[in-house]
């Protein structure tokens, strides 16, 4: 096998997507020239007890897990892999927004080569202190993406660098997450020989693939429906306005089938995705479900879709409830011209859309990632597969670069390269 090193030397990017469910490896063949990703292996791992709301249960388990999903990839690609980019969600992780700003003062004694012109260096003192803000101990800052800028009274400027002027100003939307929950990370994938290239909060990812740019710009909401963790993150004038995790996911409604049947998890979650409706009233009161006993007889029991329908959308009403809590927070909910766009395993929740669209009242789409994607292409017109695929993207959208806090004594200091990110 031929192995993959640093995107910047080969064409070549690996992804790594933890779920609670499944653990989701891709490894793709990228060209800069059309910016199209070519699908060349992908692996799979169901996850069993390893892996829960963003945090490791059982680390042996998990590296076995990781193990076999990336050896699967790897022999589907015919590449061995040395480096991916590994998505990251959970309740620890805390999002905010900072501004920092500084006065572009010179000294120079030089007057006819005298230059006021902002340079890179004047925004990463502006983004260093956006970063000052007092952390926990064991917390660590994940993203720093800017927002905009401001020189002097001139603002909503995306890129100063060249601009004159006497202060500049930034605000930015800070990612931060438990320093623990990173560190495991990373150590569990070194074990199998895999270096971070990048840890992605997940419904940055996820955006990078099924958001359009007039989305971003216009304003939208992406509504990330995973198992245990739902992520919501809303963009405004091309940027990042708001980002949250909702500690509840699709597989709540599992448990609930589960439990009101008194089924396994396993034949709940097949009844879930045959038959569960997220707005009851567009299922069949006379379809009846017939279930059978867990007790080896002949015993079945039945219930119609009309009924398991109702406990599903309870369920979903709470999660979108929470969801539309956070868009109520970012503060331009109003100003969503695009509305929310749902992706993950979640949102093909039968009529989730006219069940969305009654509880937010805005325009509602499915997020399939919108790129130019060759190779497996019902792997990637797949909703669940958004986060996966953004990883693969994500060096194209990110800035690597060192980060600017360097005093930092964190895990961080191990990795190659992090980077202040994103559109």
């Amino acid at each position: 096998m031929q192995g993959i090193n640093n995107i910047r030397n080969n064409t070549l990017v690996a992804g790594i997507d933890i779920g609670s469910e499944n653990i989701y490896c891709a490894i793709g063949s990228f060209d800069p020239e059309s910016l199209r990703i070519k699908l060349l292996g992908i692996g799979k791992c169901a996850v069993k007890e390893s892996f829960n709301q963003g945090a490791i249960t059982n680390r042996n388990q998990l590296i076995e897990q990781l193990e076999v999903a990336v050896n699967e990839a790897e022999i589907m690609a015919d590449k061995k892999i040395n480096t991916a980019f590994i998505s990251l969600t959970g309740n620890h992780i805390k999002c905010m927004n900072t501004q920092g700003a500084v006065a572009l003062n010179r000294n120079t004694t030089n007057r006819e080569i005298e230059n006021n012109s902002i340079t890179q260096k004047d925004i990463n003192r502006v983004l260093e202190l956006t970063q000052g803000i007092a952390l926990p101990p064991d917390r660590d800052i994940l993203h720093t993406i800017p927002q905009e800028f401001i020189v002097d009274t001139l603002e909503k400027i995306d890129n100063p660098i060249g601009l004159s002027g006497r202060r500049l100003e930034g605000h930015v939307h800070l990612v931060t997450a438990a320093t623990s929950a990173m560190k495991n990370l990373v150590e569990s994938a070194e074990e199998i020989g895999i270096n971070i290239s990048g840890l992605v909060f997940k419904p940055l990812a996820a955006a990078i693939s099924t958001l359009t740019k007039d989305e971003i710009k216009l304003g939208v909401s992406l509504i990330d429906i995973g198992s245990t963790t739902t992520g919501v993150a809303i963009f405004k004038d091309g940027a990042v306005r708001h980002s949250a995790v909702i500690p509840i996911g699709s597989a709540s409604i599992t448990n609930d089938i589960a439990v009101m049947l008194r089924i396994s998890i396993d034949q709940a979650e097949e009844i879930k995705i045959q038959y569960a409706s997220a707005k009851a009233s567009l299922s069949s009161s006379k379809l009846d479900i017939e279930i059978p006993s867990n007790n080896n007889d002949s015993d079945v029991q039945k219930i119609s879709e009309n009924e398991l329908s109702k406990y599903v959308e309870a369920r979903m009403e709470e999660i979108f409830q929470l969801a539309q809590n956070e868009i109520n927070r970012s503060g331009i909910n109003n100003s969503l011209t695009y509305g929310a766009v749902l992706t993950g395993g979640g949102s093909q929740l039968k009529n989730i859309i006219p069940f969305a669209k009654e509880m937010l009242r805005i325009p509602i789409r499915i997020g399939k990632p919108t790129i130019n994607i060759q190779g497996n292409k019902n792997f990637a017109d797949n909703p669940i597969n958004s986060t996966l695929l953004g990883l693969l993207l994500w060096p194209l959208h990110s800035n690597e670069q060192k980060r600017l806090n360097g005093t930092s004594t964190s895990f961080f200091e191990k990795l190659k390269q992090l980077f202040k990110d994103f559109f």
